[in-house]
Protein backbone atom coordinates (compact mmCIF):
# COMPACT_ATOMS: atom_id res chain seq x y z
CA UNK A 1 0.00 0.00 0.00
CA UNK A 2 2.74 2.72 0.56
CA UNK A 3 3.59 1.82 -3.44
CA UNK A 4 0.15 2.62 -3.97
CA UNK A 5 -0.15 5.90 -1.83
CA UNK A 6 3.21 6.94 -3.67
CA UNK A 7 1.49 6.49 -6.89
CA UNK A 8 -1.24 9.20 -5.76
CA UNK A 9 1.66 11.50 -3.86
CA UNK A 10 1.09 10.92 -0.18
CA UNK A 11 4.13 10.53 1.38
CA UNK A 12 4.85 7.88 3.87
CA UNK A 13 4.73 11.04 7.02
CA UNK A 14 1.01 11.47 5.69
CA UNK A 15 0.27 7.89 4.91
CA UNK A 16 1.34 7.03 8.82
CA UNK A 17 -0.04 9.90 10.62
CA UNK A 18 -3.59 8.93 8.70
CA UNK A 19 -3.11 5.04 9.81
CA UNK A 20 -2.72 6.03 13.09
CA UNK A 21 -5.44 7.48 13.12
CA UNK A 22 -7.55 4.90 11.40
CA UNK A 23 -6.69 2.21 13.83
CA UNK A 24 -8.16 4.26 16.62
CA UNK A 25 -11.79 4.14 14.80
CA UNK A 26 -12.09 0.36 14.01
CA UNK A 27 -14.41 0.44 17.12
CA UNK A 28 -16.59 2.95 15.53
CA UNK A 29 -16.51 1.88 12.53
CA UNK A 30 -18.17 -1.38 13.19
CA UNK A 31 -21.26 0.52 15.42
CA UNK A 32 -21.62 2.18 11.85
CA UNK A 33 -22.05 -1.14 9.90
CA UNK A 34 -24.65 -2.25 12.56
CA UNK A 35 -26.65 0.23 11.58
CA UNK A 36 -25.93 -0.32 7.65
CA UNK A 37 -27.50 -4.06 8.09
CA UNK A 38 -30.58 -2.55 9.98
CA UNK A 39 -31.48 -0.13 7.61
CA UNK A 40 -30.90 -2.80 4.90
CA UNK A 41 -33.20 -5.03 6.12
CA UNK A 42 -35.56 -2.43 6.22
CA UNK A 43 -34.77 -1.32 2.40
CA UNK A 44 -35.07 -5.09 1.29
CA UNK A 45 -38.42 -5.68 3.62
CA UNK A 46 -39.92 -2.93 1.51
CA UNK A 47 -38.84 -3.96 -1.59
CA UNK A 48 -40.43 -7.15 -0.66
CA UNK A 49 -43.61 -6.18 0.65
CA UNK A 50 -44.51 -3.97 -2.33
CA UNK A 51 -43.49 -7.19 -4.84
CA UNK A 52 -40.66 -5.51 -6.68
CA UNK A 53 -40.73 -7.09 -10.25
CA UNK A 54 -38.61 -7.23 -13.48
CA UNK A 55 -41.45 -5.04 -14.76
CA UNK A 56 -40.65 -2.35 -12.30
CA UNK A 57 -37.68 -2.16 -13.52
CA UNK A 58 -38.72 -0.92 -17.63
CA UNK A 59 -39.38 2.33 -18.05
CA UNK A 60 -42.36 4.43 -19.43
CA UNK A 61 -42.51 7.51 -21.79
CA UNK A 62 -44.56 9.90 -22.65
CA UNK A 63 -47.75 10.53 -20.03
CA UNK A 64 -46.17 7.90 -18.23
CA UNK A 65 -50.09 6.40 -17.70
CA UNK A 66 -49.92 3.00 -15.33
CA UNK A 67 -46.15 3.28 -14.30
CA UNK A 68 -46.08 -0.30 -12.47
CA UNK A 69 -42.32 0.60 -11.87
CA UNK A 70 -42.82 4.71 -10.73
CA UNK A 71 -45.64 3.71 -8.62
CA UNK A 72 -44.30 0.37 -6.51
CA UNK A 73 -41.20 2.53 -6.01
CA UNK A 74 -43.17 5.08 -4.18
CA UNK A 75 -44.47 2.77 -2.54
CA UNK A 76 -41.13 1.42 -1.18
CA UNK A 77 -40.23 4.93 -0.07
CA UNK A 78 -42.90 5.13 1.82
CA UNK A 79 -43.18 2.08 3.96
CA UNK A 80 -38.86 2.44 4.25
CA UNK A 81 -39.87 5.90 5.76
CA UNK A 82 -42.79 4.45 7.36
CA UNK A 83 -45.40 7.28 5.75
CA UNK A 84 -48.92 6.85 4.32
CA UNK A 85 -47.59 8.18 0.69
CA UNK A 86 -44.52 9.39 -1.38
CA UNK A 87 -43.53 11.34 -4.56
CA UNK A 88 -40.16 9.73 -5.89
CA UNK A 89 -39.67 11.69 -9.48
CA UNK A 90 -36.92 12.06 -12.19
CA UNK A 91 -38.90 15.21 -12.80
CA UNK A 92 -37.56 16.57 -9.72
CA UNK A 93 -34.02 18.53 -10.09
CA UNK A 94 -32.34 18.57 -7.26
CA UNK A 95 -33.13 18.84 -3.34
CA UNK A 96 -33.72 22.53 -3.40
CA UNK A 97 -36.25 21.75 -6.30
CA UNK A 98 -38.18 18.88 -4.02
CA UNK A 99 -38.04 21.27 -0.83
CA UNK A 100 -39.75 24.15 -3.29
CA UNK A 101 -42.51 21.89 -4.30
CA UNK A 102 -43.23 20.28 -1.12
CA UNK A 103 -43.30 24.42 0.49
CA UNK A 104 -45.11 26.08 -2.78
CA UNK A 105 -47.76 22.81 -2.47
CA UNK A 106 -48.98 23.46 1.13
CA UNK A 107 -48.36 27.38 1.73
CA UNK A 108 -50.91 29.63 0.34
CA UNK A 109 -50.94 33.12 0.19
CA UNK A 110 -51.37 34.94 3.96
CA UNK A 111 -49.59 31.72 5.33
CA UNK A 112 -46.52 32.42 7.10
CA UNK A 113 -43.48 29.78 6.88
CA UNK A 114 -41.49 29.40 10.20
CA UNK A 115 -37.72 27.88 10.35
CA UNK A 116 -37.42 27.21 14.15
CA UNK A 117 -33.35 25.98 13.87
CA UNK A 118 -31.78 29.66 12.32
CA UNK A 119 -31.66 30.86 8.47
CA UNK A 120 -31.95 28.04 6.36
CA UNK A 121 -29.58 26.75 3.38
CA UNK A 122 -28.69 29.04 0.96
CA UNK A 123 -30.45 27.82 -1.98
CA UNK A 124 -33.32 27.85 -0.16
CA UNK A 125 -33.42 31.68 0.31
CA UNK A 126 -35.00 32.33 -2.69
CA UNK A 127 -37.46 30.16 -2.81
CA UNK A 128 -38.61 31.98 0.63
CA UNK A 129 -38.21 35.38 -0.71
CA UNK A 130 -34.97 35.93 1.97
CA UNK A 131 -33.57 37.38 -0.93
CA UNK A 132 -35.34 38.42 -3.65
CA UNK A 133 -36.48 36.19 -6.26
CA UNK A 134 -39.01 36.04 -8.75
CA UNK A 135 -41.74 33.26 -7.94
CA UNK A 136 -40.19 32.91 -4.64
CA UNK A 137 -43.24 32.10 -2.01
CA UNK A 138 -42.89 35.69 -0.86
CA UNK A 139 -44.13 36.99 -4.39
CA UNK A 140 -46.86 35.17 -3.55
CA UNK A 141 -47.83 36.68 -0.19
CA UNK A 142 -46.17 33.79 2.31
CA UNK A 143 -44.49 35.40 5.07
CA UNK A 144 -41.74 33.81 7.05
CA UNK A 145 -40.14 34.25 10.44
CA UNK A 146 -36.96 32.61 12.27
CA UNK A 147 -35.80 31.83 15.20
CA UNK A 148 -32.42 31.07 15.65
CA UNK A 149 -30.56 28.35 17.80
CA UNK A 150 -29.47 29.26 20.81
CA UNK A 151 -25.45 29.77 21.40
CA UNK A 152 -25.06 26.31 22.63
CA UNK A 153 -27.19 25.22 19.55
CA UNK A 154 -30.05 23.67 21.52
CA UNK A 155 -33.31 25.25 20.66
CA UNK A 156 -35.18 28.00 21.72
CA UNK A 157 -38.08 26.81 22.76
CA UNK A 158 -39.11 30.12 24.12
CA UNK A 159 -38.66 32.33 21.09
CA UNK A 160 -40.18 29.59 19.50
CA UNK A 161 -43.14 29.52 21.22
CA UNK A 162 -43.41 33.59 20.80
CA UNK A 163 -43.06 33.63 17.06
CA UNK A 164 -46.08 30.58 16.41
CA UNK A 165 -49.34 32.44 15.46
CA UNK A 166 -52.66 32.07 13.87
CA UNK A 167 -50.85 32.32 10.06
CA UNK A 168 -48.07 29.82 11.07
CA UNK A 169 -48.87 26.89 8.35
CA UNK A 170 -45.85 25.03 8.11
CA UNK A 171 -42.66 25.02 9.99
CA UNK A 172 -39.23 23.50 7.98
CA UNK A 173 -36.66 22.29 9.84
CA UNK A 174 -33.28 21.81 8.47
CA UNK A 175 -31.69 18.41 9.57
CA UNK A 176 -27.76 19.22 8.42
CA UNK A 177 -25.73 21.86 8.81
CA UNK A 178 -25.68 23.41 5.54
CA UNK A 179 -23.19 26.05 5.21
CA UNK A 180 -22.88 26.81 8.66
CA UNK A 181 -20.96 25.68 12.02
CA UNK A 182 -23.94 24.68 13.78
CA UNK A 183 -24.57 21.00 14.85
CA UNK A 184 -26.66 18.81 12.77
CA UNK A 185 -29.51 17.72 14.56
CA UNK A 186 -30.51 14.11 15.89
CA UNK A 187 -33.69 12.70 14.74
CA UNK A 188 -34.16 12.23 18.60
CA UNK A 189 -33.91 15.87 18.79
CA UNK A 190 -36.44 16.57 15.70
CA UNK A 191 -38.88 14.69 17.18
CA UNK A 192 -38.61 16.79 20.41
CA UNK A 193 -39.43 19.57 18.35
CA UNK A 194 -42.12 18.31 16.43
CA UNK A 195 -43.91 17.73 20.23
CA UNK A 196 -43.16 20.79 21.18
CA UNK A 197 -44.82 23.42 18.21
CA UNK A 198 -47.47 20.40 17.27
CA UNK A 199 -48.08 21.18 21.64
CA UNK A 200 -49.24 24.78 20.67
CA UNK A 201 -51.04 24.36 17.14
CA UNK A 202 -51.41 20.86 16.26
CA UNK A 203 -52.58 21.61 12.95
CA UNK A 204 -49.21 22.83 11.56
CA UNK A 205 -47.46 21.09 8.76
CA UNK A 206 -43.59 20.08 10.14
CA UNK A 207 -41.53 19.75 6.96
CA UNK A 208 -38.08 18.37 7.74
CA UNK A 209 -35.08 18.64 5.27
CA UNK A 210 -33.38 15.65 5.50
CA UNK A 211 -30.60 15.97 2.88
CA UNK A 212 -27.44 14.27 3.62
CA UNK A 213 -29.23 12.38 6.82
CA UNK A 214 -31.01 9.55 5.15
CA UNK A 215 -29.76 5.84 6.59
CA UNK A 216 -27.63 7.49 9.12
CA UNK A 217 -29.42 6.25 11.73
CA UNK A 218 -31.99 3.63 12.03
CA UNK A 219 -34.55 6.07 12.16
CA UNK A 220 -36.00 8.64 10.00
CA UNK A 221 -37.54 12.06 10.68
CA UNK A 222 -40.80 10.26 9.48
CA UNK A 223 -40.62 8.08 12.35
CA UNK A 224 -40.71 10.58 15.18
CA UNK A 225 -43.74 12.90 13.52
CA UNK A 226 -42.78 14.61 10.37
CA UNK A 227 -45.35 15.07 7.69
CA UNK A 228 -42.65 15.85 5.62
CA UNK A 229 -39.60 14.49 4.83
CA UNK A 230 -37.74 15.61 1.70
CA UNK A 231 -34.57 14.97 0.41
CA UNK A 232 -32.47 14.33 -2.87
CA UNK A 233 -31.52 11.33 -5.24
CA UNK A 234 -28.24 12.65 -5.79
CA UNK A 235 -27.33 12.68 -2.39
CA UNK A 236 -27.83 9.53 0.06
CA UNK A 237 -30.95 7.56 -0.95
CA UNK A 238 -29.74 7.15 -4.55
CA UNK A 239 -27.14 5.37 -3.57
CA UNK A 240 -24.44 6.70 -6.05
CA UNK A 241 -26.62 5.29 -8.95
CA UNK A 242 -29.60 7.45 -9.35
CA UNK A 243 -28.70 9.96 -12.52
CA UNK A 244 -31.41 13.14 -10.94
CA UNK A 245 -34.72 12.61 -8.90
CA UNK A 246 -36.11 13.74 -5.28
CA UNK A 247 -38.38 12.27 -2.49
CA UNK A 248 -41.17 13.97 -0.54
CA UNK A 249 -42.19 11.26 1.75
CA UNK A 250 -45.26 12.07 3.89
CA UNK A 251 -48.92 12.25 4.71
CA UNK A 252 -51.82 11.74 2.06
CA UNK A 253 -52.57 14.80 2.02
CA UNK A 254 -49.21 16.62 1.96
CA UNK A 255 -48.30 13.85 -0.91
CA UNK A 256 -51.22 14.47 -2.59
CA UNK A 257 -50.72 18.09 -3.31
CA UNK A 258 -47.04 17.98 -3.69
CA UNK A 259 -48.01 15.90 -6.59
CA UNK A 260 -50.47 18.76 -8.06
CA UNK A 261 -47.90 21.22 -8.14
CA UNK A 262 -45.09 18.99 -9.42
CA UNK A 263 -47.32 18.38 -12.56
CA UNK A 264 -50.43 20.07 -12.84
CA UNK A 265 -54.28 20.32 -11.05
CA UNK A 266 -55.84 17.25 -11.54
CA UNK A 267 -53.29 15.12 -12.95
CA UNK A 268 -51.55 14.59 -9.92
CA UNK A 269 -49.29 11.71 -9.41
CA UNK A 270 -51.11 9.98 -12.53
CA UNK A 271 -48.67 11.46 -15.09
CA UNK A 272 -44.96 11.49 -15.27
CA UNK A 273 -42.77 9.07 -17.30
CA UNK A 274 -39.68 7.68 -15.64
CA UNK A 275 -38.07 6.80 -18.91
CA UNK A 276 -35.01 4.79 -18.46
CA UNK A 277 -34.08 4.97 -15.02
CA UNK A 278 -36.11 3.17 -12.88
CA UNK A 279 -32.93 0.12 -12.61
CA UNK A 280 -30.99 3.17 -11.19
CA UNK A 281 -33.76 4.03 -8.86
CA UNK A 282 -34.15 0.41 -7.61
CA UNK A 283 -30.68 -0.63 -7.26
CA UNK A 284 -29.24 2.97 -6.01
CA UNK A 285 -31.80 2.97 -3.06
CA UNK A 286 -31.13 -0.51 -2.52
CA UNK A 287 -26.96 0.23 -2.11
CA UNK A 288 -27.49 3.10 -0.09
CA UNK A 289 -27.45 2.08 3.41
CA UNK A 290 -23.85 0.38 2.19
CA UNK A 291 -22.56 3.41 0.39
CA UNK A 292 -23.67 5.78 3.34
CA UNK A 293 -21.58 3.76 5.79
CA UNK A 294 -18.41 4.24 3.72
CA UNK A 295 -19.69 7.78 3.61
CA UNK A 296 -19.99 7.95 7.58
CA UNK A 297 -16.62 6.00 7.60
CA UNK A 298 -14.85 9.24 5.78
CA UNK A 299 -16.43 11.93 7.56
CA UNK A 300 -15.31 10.20 10.96
CA UNK A 301 -11.96 9.60 9.55
CA UNK A 302 -11.66 14.29 8.04
CA UNK A 303 -12.76 14.93 11.50
CA UNK A 304 -10.08 12.95 13.66
CA UNK A 305 -7.17 14.11 11.36
CA UNK A 306 -8.33 17.68 11.33
CA UNK A 307 -9.12 17.67 15.34
CA UNK A 308 -5.95 15.96 15.41
CA UNK A 309 -4.18 18.68 13.55
CA UNK A 310 -5.56 21.57 15.83
CA UNK A 311 -8.48 22.77 13.22
CA UNK A 312 -11.83 23.25 14.74
CA UNK A 313 -14.11 20.46 13.19
CA UNK A 314 -17.95 19.81 13.40
CA UNK A 315 -18.84 17.67 14.88
CA UNK A 316 -16.15 16.64 16.58
CA UNK A 317 -13.94 13.29 16.02
CA UNK A 318 -15.75 11.66 19.08
CA UNK A 319 -19.05 13.20 18.40
CA UNK A 320 -22.64 11.18 17.91
CA UNK A 321 -23.19 11.45 13.56
CA UNK A 322 -26.11 12.74 12.34
CA UNK A 323 -25.38 13.07 8.49
CA UNK A 324 -22.52 12.84 6.37
CA UNK A 325 -21.13 15.87 5.96
CA UNK A 326 -17.93 16.99 8.01
CA UNK A 327 -17.04 20.79 8.17
CA UNK A 328 -13.47 21.67 8.57
CA UNK A 329 -13.16 25.24 9.92
CA UNK A 330 -9.62 26.48 7.72
CA UNK A 331 -9.45 29.69 8.41
CA UNK A 332 -8.11 30.84 5.06
CA UNK A 333 -8.87 31.36 1.44
CA UNK A 334 -5.63 29.58 0.22
CA UNK A 335 -6.25 26.63 2.59
CA UNK A 336 -9.78 25.82 1.20
CA UNK A 337 -7.69 25.80 -1.94
CA UNK A 338 -5.62 23.80 -1.45
CA UNK A 339 -7.82 21.27 0.52
CA UNK A 340 -10.30 20.80 -2.42
CA UNK A 341 -7.28 20.57 -4.74
CA UNK A 342 -6.81 17.00 -3.03
CA UNK A 343 -9.98 16.00 -2.93
CA UNK A 344 -9.90 16.68 -6.84
CA UNK A 345 -6.86 15.08 -7.20
CA UNK A 346 -8.48 11.76 -5.78
CA UNK A 347 -11.86 11.47 -8.10
CA UNK A 348 -12.31 8.95 -10.52
CA UNK A 349 -13.70 11.58 -13.11
CA UNK A 350 -11.89 14.99 -13.82
CA UNK A 351 -8.82 14.46 -11.36
CA UNK A 352 -6.52 16.73 -13.50
CA UNK A 353 -8.59 19.46 -13.03
CA UNK A 354 -8.13 22.43 -10.72
CA UNK A 355 -11.31 23.49 -8.35
CA UNK A 356 -11.51 27.18 -7.84
CA UNK A 357 -14.20 29.56 -6.33
CA UNK A 358 -16.84 31.02 -9.05
CA UNK A 359 -20.06 32.60 -8.61
CA UNK A 360 -22.94 30.03 -8.47
CA UNK A 361 -26.38 29.88 -8.96
CA UNK A 362 -28.69 30.57 -5.76
CA UNK A 363 -25.35 31.30 -3.72
CA UNK A 364 -24.58 34.55 -2.30
CA UNK A 365 -20.92 34.55 -2.74
CA UNK A 366 -18.38 32.80 -4.57
CA UNK A 367 -18.38 28.75 -3.91
CA UNK A 368 -15.21 26.37 -4.12
CA UNK A 369 -16.21 22.81 -5.15
CA UNK A 370 -14.19 19.83 -5.48
CA UNK A 371 -16.41 17.44 -7.12
CA UNK A 372 -14.94 14.47 -9.75
CA UNK A 373 -17.86 12.37 -9.94
CA UNK A 374 -19.96 10.27 -12.35
CA UNK A 375 -23.37 11.77 -11.39
CA UNK A 376 -22.67 15.74 -12.11
CA UNK A 377 -22.98 17.45 -8.38
CA UNK A 378 -23.92 13.69 -6.58
CA UNK A 379 -22.78 14.77 -3.30
CA UNK A 380 -22.92 11.70 -1.83
CA UNK A 381 -19.86 10.80 -4.18
CA UNK A 382 -16.57 12.20 -3.02
CA UNK A 383 -16.61 15.79 -2.66
CA UNK A 384 -15.83 19.07 -0.73
CA UNK A 385 -17.36 22.57 -1.28
CA UNK A 386 -17.86 25.60 0.74
CA UNK A 387 -18.43 29.89 0.54
CA UNK A 388 -15.58 31.46 0.28
CA UNK A 389 -16.52 34.25 3.52
CA UNK A 390 -14.93 33.88 7.03
CA UNK A 391 -14.64 31.53 8.63
CA UNK A 392 -13.40 29.58 5.65
CA UNK A 393 -15.08 26.35 6.27
CA UNK A 394 -14.93 23.35 3.92
CA UNK A 395 -18.04 20.98 3.92
CA UNK A 396 -16.77 17.42 2.92
CA UNK A 397 -19.04 14.65 2.27
CA UNK A 398 -19.44 11.61 0.66
CA UNK A 399 -17.25 8.31 -1.23
CA UNK A 400 -19.08 5.72 -2.87
CA UNK A 401 -16.87 3.21 -0.87
CA UNK A 402 -14.90 3.98 2.35
CA UNK A 403 -11.30 3.15 0.65
CA UNK A 404 -12.35 6.03 -1.71
CA UNK A 405 -13.54 8.49 0.75
CA UNK A 406 -10.09 7.43 3.23
CA UNK A 407 -7.49 8.37 0.19
CA UNK A 408 -9.38 11.43 -0.73
CA UNK A 409 -8.66 12.76 2.73
CA UNK A 410 -5.58 11.91 2.75
CA UNK A 411 -4.64 13.42 -0.72
CA UNK A 412 -6.69 16.74 1.55
CA UNK A 413 -3.96 16.59 3.60
CA UNK A 414 -0.56 15.91 1.19
CA UNK A 415 -1.87 19.21 -0.49
CA UNK A 416 -1.91 21.14 3.00
CA UNK A 417 1.31 19.62 3.40
CA UNK A 418 3.04 20.53 0.31
CA UNK A 419 1.04 24.03 0.86
CA UNK A 420 3.37 24.61 4.33
CA UNK A 421 -0.36 25.19 6.13
CA UNK A 422 0.16 22.16 8.17
CA UNK A 423 3.49 19.94 9.73
CA UNK A 424 3.20 16.94 10.68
Amino acid sequence: MNDMYKNFGIDGTVAGFCGDVIDGLRGRFDAIDQIAEYNQYKVLAAMQKNKVSAACLSGTTGYGYNDIGRDTLEAVYADTFHTEAALVRPQITCGTHALAVALSANLLPGDELLSPVGRPYDTLQEVIGIRPSPCSLAEYGVTYNEVELLDDGSFDYDGIRAAINDRTKLVTIQRSKGYSMRPTLSVERIGELIAFIKSIKSDIICMVDNCYGEFVEKVEPSDVGADMTVGSLIKNPGGGLAPIGGYICGTKKCIERCASRLSAPGLGQEVGASLDVMVSLYEGFFLAPTVVAGALKGAIFAANIYERLGFHVVPSGHEPRYDIIQSVELGSAEKMVAFCKGIQGAAPVDSYVTPVPYAMPGYNCDVIMAAGSFIQGASIELSADGPMRDPYAIYFQGGLTWNHAKIGIMKSLQCLVDGEFVKL
